[in-house]
């Protein structure tokens, strides 16, 4: 790792060498195309000493800049963090191309990509972050747990979208079906009334029209049992609401932690500037400060009691809220596997239930039929 002080940019020589067009599936496990770059670290130290080894290489999506860059942003509040490059193409001059695989525009955002790495490498404070060595130098790095809550909740938004698309499929074929079934019940009323009239060919009409009846009736059976797989979907639908709960949860646990840190190093700074007697910002404090005076010793000592105490239970918390989010983070995504795990075996167990119901359904309706056909045959 780097030493205090010293910009990871010194140490380190960083670029974003190449852009490569990629496929692959998305959480939902439908195909995507997306763009990877490459990121190339080689220590300055090797190159000084004359040798030239071969640089480590990694490659990166640009959603995981944006993890990046939102966990500086987050980690350091105090500090302008360097912009990213825009992720699709605005404010595009018409005779330019606003396509997000298009060459020229990929070719842009990959030397967008190495100057915000540039400029995050050779800043004081946040070129020492830990996090951004590992984004740089290793690839199973703790942003991905991040992301994957993050995709976690797009996933249990298209769950719940994709499930309620099913489930209105459904209620249309069952709706249809309702109505197959019940015009059979026509058929069967034609047929016995048109036995009425028939001698030679009554008793075969009769038989015809008590079959078609028959399935006309066993229709309620079959929504019923329908139903019951449209339930099981139905649950599925409402457990996308119950995690996304539990991602908000995450959200909530991080926002606290970010918050009890902020607070922490807002008072450290006021310890600083009270100690000091500097100011490094416009506050209320300095322009009291000039329109009535300094404090006296005494208060100012009081103060910095006052300080020492908040940033102990500053730092406490913290430290708590730290073990809480890691142990959130922990437990969560070990029951989100278990979840992942029963859903598979649950939609798969109902999916195939329907599938034989519905091929039970027809081979009735064959069998209705073929009942019909003898009938006939017999006239």
């Amino acid at each position: 790792m780097v030493e205090e002080g010293s910009t990871l940019l010194r140490r380190m020589e960083i670029s974003v060498a190449e852009a490569e067009k990629r496929t692959g599936k998305n959480t939902v496990n439908m195909q995507e195309i997306f763009t990877v770059y490459l990121i190339e670290t080689r220590p300055i130290d090797a190159i000084t000493e004359g040798h030239n080894p071969a640089p480590d290489s990694l490659w990166r999506r640009y959603s995981e800049f944006e993890i990046l860059r939102n966990y500086l942003l987050v980690t350091y509040p105090f500090i302008v963090v360097p912009p990213l490059p825009e992720k699709r193409a605005e404010f595009v001059w018409h005779k330019l191309s606003a396509d997000n695989m298009d060459p020229d525009f990929v070719e842009r955002r990959r030397v967008g990509l190495e100057n915000f790495l540039l400029r995050v490498a050779s800043h004081s404070v946040l070129s020492n972050d830990k996090i951004l060595y590992h984004f740089l130098t290793e690839v199973d790095i703790c942003l991905p747990l991040s992301r994957r809550f993050t995709e976690m909740k797009h996933y249990s938004d298209e769950l719940q979208s994709l499930t309620s698309q099913l489930l209105r499929v459904r209620a249309r074929v069952a709706d249809r079906l309702y109505g197959v079934y019940k015009v059979h019940g026509n058929y069967g009323r034609v047929f016995s009334e048109w036995s009425a009239l028939e001698k030679e060919m009554g008793d075969g009409l009769q038989s015809a029209g008590h079959h078609m009846d028959a399935y006309a009736a066993s229709v309620d059976d079959m929504l019923e049992e329908e139903e019951h797989y449209a339930d099981q979907l139905k649950e599925y639908l409402f457990y996308a609401e119950a995690l996304r709960a539990v991602c908000r949860k995450h959200e909530l646990t991080q926002y606290e932690l970010e918050t009890a840190s902020s607070d922490l190093i807002s008072k450290k700074q006021q310890r600083e500037e009270l100690a000091t007697g500097m100011v490094r910002t416009f506050s209320f404090k300095g322009m009291t400060n000039k329109l009535f005076g300094q404090e006296t010793p005494e208060q100012r000592e009081a103060k910095l009691s006052l300080l020492e105490e908040q940033i102990v239970q500053g730092e406490e918390t913290v430290t708590e809220k730290t073990v809480e989010c890691e142990e959130y983070v922990k437990g969560a995504w070990v029951d989100m596997q278990r979840f992942k795990e029963q859903k598979d075996r649950d939609l798969r167990e109902a999916l195939i239930g329907y599938a034989v119901m519905q091929i039970s359904m027809c081979k009735k309706g064959i069998q209705v039929w073929t009942n019909a056909k003898e009938c006939f045959h017999k006239m």
